[in-house]
């Protein structure tokens, strides 16, 4: 009865203050009561229309469209225009010809006639595909780099990379029965004579194929070819030998249950080994280079200090993980971006391509974690790092000033400059065609907006080009005449806007997306309010205040996931369903607080870092302080607040139940961590070590060891084929419950629901238990 009393409550409580009134049912619908929002938009290759995905028409899936200036509105593309619209297209020197992968096989588009060609095509696809100097083409293909030549109409395999080792027939005489074989038999001795003229003559008719080097246990990975095909860098990947974990799912087509490898868990085990290569063409060779020159690579971890056994030891041999080596325009100069994979060091390093030696650019460390915009955070995922016109000065970002910026260095004179400054952050950027320009997009006014700039990459004056509140994601057209902006504002969903690229331009909109039931409610625009937590960090926070004659005197905070993530902004939020489901609260009395707690994005390293060691330390403490604030200057009972959040928010809203006895009366933790010796390697790493070698910070960080102290009304809420948050984890914390003697929590478990739910149903369930837990314990209903 009290699952179905809520819709009770929401048609009479006094809901006057908005035109229309919100029903859970339709709100969970999410986007298909919202209205399908464009996505992935991009410019034509002629920059005379732009391209998107787009589902006005709440289809079962989105479609391409097209619009063009003179359109009225956007029009459905065509089957075949819409798969080329999506295909990468990589420019040759001067643009007059586009090279493209469409089904495995090489492509090119010329920009004057609008011409495509299928220019080679086995039944093994390509991939890698890259343009160098003088029409040279190079791609990859089984494993190995191919060059292309247009102007000579050649095609030439550049390495012979080949996995395993040597297959070579080991020699026969090495054993005891091949020397008696040889000392016995004239035969033996005539055939080996035979042989050895035949090889002595082969070597007389030298090939130019190249020599095959071999991988052993490891793989190939990151092939980056040298623009005149000189060289071809690589990395040779031995992964670790780690166990994964499985994944049960229970409603299945033929009725049988099916187990899914997923991942492995965060543990020292995942360490991997790697090397970098240098192929030399010319000299039909390879160089590896030594890592052990690099600076600090031999420092120990800061934390090991808090351990005695640990810092009694020698520092322990830190690995490292490569990503693909970046070369200049003209080949003269070759980078590489290095980071350690306890990821506490970051190195940018130039390379003799003539030996494999190196020489040390930039060296980043941060005593808990590397990170922040453009600056990689975990294996596999490079970031900023390229090179300007000049062909011999690199840019990159770095933290060094506590924020996120744009820096450059001249690899010749050795001269580093900052670029950008300031109390905020560089949160994406493109460099101009000509590589005189840097566009950014960063948080200049402030942390929850998106603006854009450009400005010299020798650094000035920022020229504001799209700077009030929200968010603009930015695609400048071929010409860099013209930009295609995806916007938003807090109760605004993403909708394309085109405009000219000059100063301070204004948004002409092209898409309309929102239906007509989402039209009618008067959504908030919630107040970014700013508070000072105990250790006097500056926290933001979205509030939703409710009328002053519906303001029923009790508040929920929601906590959003991911950790390193931003939701107190001003733009549309990604918790779209949460976002709705709050202006439901606020129109029911509630007021909702939505804080940006310590390691949320966009407010410079030391928060970022804030976590370190103790997730449920000042991430959970913010949550307490933004609690105080509500109840001094918002007028809420102290005695009347509840917690909320799915996944790292559902993490902290067990921390809060456990660990900050008689704070909030209930909490809601939805698909929540509740070990994390248990989660993904590369992001528990980062934060919390190895549990081999830290296990205080993951005792301390992880609910299941606070289960004895629970306080409070808990419901968790868990999909039971969770791929990121596997089902196992509410699993041992309900039997820690259990067997604790434990009766103040339940679980609603939904059979067919990931990490991210899917079918209007279960969210309309999970939301429909949230609302009645608030009811009952927050209002006696």
């Amino acid at each position: 009865m009290r699952l179905k009393s809520f819709l009770m409550l929401l048609v009479f409580s006094s809901l006057a203050v908005h035109a229309q009134s919100l029903k859970l049912e339709e709100i969970m619908k999410g986007d298909g009561f919202i209205g399908r929002q464009p996505d992935n938009h991009h410019w034509s290759l002629d920059g005379t229309k732009v391209y998107f995905d787009w589902n006005p028409d709440n289809k079962p899936g989105t479609s391409v469209y097209y619009w063009q200036k003179g359109m009225k509105n956007p029009q459905l593309a065509s089957p075949k225009e819409a798969h080329l619209s999506k295909l990468d297209y990589i420019p040759n020197e001067d643009r007059s010809i586009y090279y493209y992968i469409d089904n495995g096989a090489l492509h090119s588009y010329e920009s004057k006639s609008a011409k495509r060609t299928k220019l080679y095509q086995q039944s093994a696809g390509i991939s890698n595909l890259k343009t160098g100097v003088n029409g040279l083409v190079f791609f990859e293909q089984n494993g190995n780099i191919f060059q292309m030549d247009t102007n000579k109409g050649s095609l030439v395999q550049l390495t012979n990379f080949n996995g395993g080792n040597s297959s070579a027939t080991p020699d026969a005489t090495e054993t005891y029965l091949g020397k008696q074989q040889k000392e016995l038999f004239q035969y033996i001795r005539d055939q080996d004579a035979k042989s050895k003229w035949e090889k002595d003559n082969a070597k007389l008719v030298k090939s130019d194929f190249p020599k095959p080097v071999y991988s052993g246990k490891a793989s190939f990975i990151n092939l980056s070819v040298h623009p005149k095909g000189k060289f071809v860098a690589f990395s040779l990947y031995e992964a670790a030998e780690s166990k994964s974990e499985l994944m049960a799912t229970f409603i299945t087509s033929d009725g049988y249950n099916k187990s899914t490898e997923i991942r492995p868990k965060v543990s020292v085990k995942n360490l991997f080994k790697i090397k970098l290569g240098i192929y030399n063409k010319e000299k039909d060779t390879v160089y590896y280079a030594n890592f052990s020159k690099l600076s600090h690579i031999g420092d120990k971890p800061k934390y090991y200090e808090s351990y005695e056994e640990l810092n009694k030891k020698e520092a322990p041999e830190r690995g490292v993980f490569v990503y693909p080596v970046i070369f200049s325009q003209n080949g003269n100069y070759a980078v590489a971006d290095i980071r350690s994979q306890d990821n506490k060091d970051r190195w940018i390093i130039s390379i003799n391509l003539e030996n494999g030696t190196f020489k040390e650019l930039e060296h980043q460390h941060d005593d808990a974690w590397i990170g922040g915009p453009g600056i990689p955070a975990y294996s596999f995922e490079p970031k900023v790092l390229g090179f300007l016109g000049d062909n011999q000065t690199i840019y990159f970002q770095s933290e060094a000033a506590g924020y996120s910026h744009l820096y450059t260095c001249n690899l010749a004179s050795g001269v580093k400059r900052q670029i950008t400054s300031g109390s905020w952050e560089v949160r994406d950027l493109k460099l101009s065609d000509d590589k005189n320009t840097f566009y950014l997009t960063t948080n200049t006014t402030h942390p929850g907006n998106k603006e854009f700039y450009k400005v010299s990459v020798s650094g000035g004056k920022l020229e504001p080009i799209l700077t009030k509140e929200g968010a603009h994601l930015v695609e400048v057209s071929p010409d860099e005449r013209k930009l295609l902006v995806r916007y938003s504002y807090k109760n605004k969903p993403w909708e394309l806007y085109v405009a000219d690229n000059k100063v301070n331009t204004s948004l002409s909109q092209i898409t309309f997306s929102q239906t007509e039931s989402f039209k009618k409610y008067d959504w908030r625009a919630p107040e970014v309010i700013t508070f000072k937590a105990r250790d006097n960090a500056f926290v933001n926070a979205r509030i939703y205040v409710p009328a002053s004659k519906v303001k029923n005197g009790a508040a929920v905070i929601f906590v959003h996931g991911a950790g390193y993530l931003q939701n107190a902004h001003n733009y549309w939020s990604d918790y779209l369903r949460e976002y709705m489901f709050h202006n439901l609260l606020a129109d029911m009395g509630y007021t909702v607080l939505d804080i940006d707690y310590r390691a949320s994005e966009g407010y410079g390293s030391a928060h970022r870092t804030g976590i370190y060691r103790f997730m449920g330390g000042k991430d959970l403490t913010d949550q307490l302080d933004g609690k105080k604030v509500l109840v001094e200057k918002y007028g809420i009972d102290t005695n009347r607040v509840g917690i909320y959040g799915g996944s790292y928010g559902g993490f902290i809203t067990l921390m809060a139940l456990m660990t900050a006895p008689n704070e909030f009366k209930v909490g809601c933790a939805i698909r929540s961590v509740t070990d994390w010796t248990h989660y993904n390697h590369d992001y528990t790493a980062n934060i919390l070590n190895y549990p081999e070698t830290d296990p205080d910070a993951f005792r301390k960080s992880s609910p299941v060891y606070h289960a004895d102290k629970l306080q409070g009304n808990l419901l968790m809420l868990h999909g039971m084929v969770d791929d990121n948050v596997d089902y196992r984890d509410i699993v041992y914390l309900s039997q820690r419950f259990i067997e604790l003697g434990k009766k103040n929590w339940s679980l609603a478990s939904y059979p067919v629901e990931a990490h991210g739910f899917k079918e209007t149903s279960s969210w309309v369930d999970e939301y429909g238990r949230i609302l009645d837990y608030f009811n009952r314990y927050l209002l006696g209903k």
